[in-house]
């Protein structure tokens, strides 16, 4: 089901490909924005457990069913890190979750719907998986917004707990062609 042939895509302005550790500052830069991480599931490390992740994410299998796997958004040259996606195949791979982050700098460009809307193709492309959703507090708006661009609909609402604070999520969920 893997190949390492599937990245690194180019997408317009952007090329999704493997993290790396040469992505250290760029990732700690984003990991330690505050306002970027206030709705993502992930939260600050030091650098050395830093490295480790994206040493561990340039060689994961993608997809990897049972496990997260992250993929970088980067400029077109490929050297700066602009933001990632992150993609968690279930293991009976009928579904797919998806993650996003972009920097602050890179946003209001169309950049993350692009890169997520390649990250949905590549799932089905490479999977067997029937959906793809995308789980979304329901604060965020540009959030929201995102993941109805790229054809996801509203499916399901509901009361829930992140980071020991009541809130409203919203899952999002995308089909494959013809299901």
């Amino acid at each position: 089901m893997s190949s390492p042939e599937l990245l690194p895509r180019h997408g317009p302005g952007f090329i999704l490909r493997r993290l790396s550790i040469a992505d250290l500052a760029d990732f700690q830069a984003c990991r330690h924005d505050e306002e970027l991480g206030r709705y993502q599931g992930w939260l600050p490390t030091p650098d050395e457990q830093a490295s480790a992740f994206l040493a561990e994410m340039s060689v994961a299998p993608f997809p990897n069913p049972g496990r997260w796997v992250q993929i970088g958004i980067a400029e077109p040259g490929g050297q700066r890190l602009l933001g990632d996606i992150g993609v968690f195949l279930d293991l009976d791979v009928t579904s797919a979750e998806i993650g996003f982050t972009l920097v602050r700098i890179a946003q209001g460009r169309g950049l993350a719907t692009a890169a997520v809307r390649m990250v949905v193709d590549l799932i089905f492309e490479c999977s067997t998986a029937e959906r793809v959703i995308g789980i979304t507090d329901a604060r965020n708006l540009p959030s929201m917004r995102l993941l109805e661009r790229v054809g996801m609909r509203r499916m399901e609402t509901r009361r829930a707990v992140f980071r020991g604070d009541a809130c409203v999520e919203h899952t999002y969920t995308v089909t494959r062609a013809g299901t």
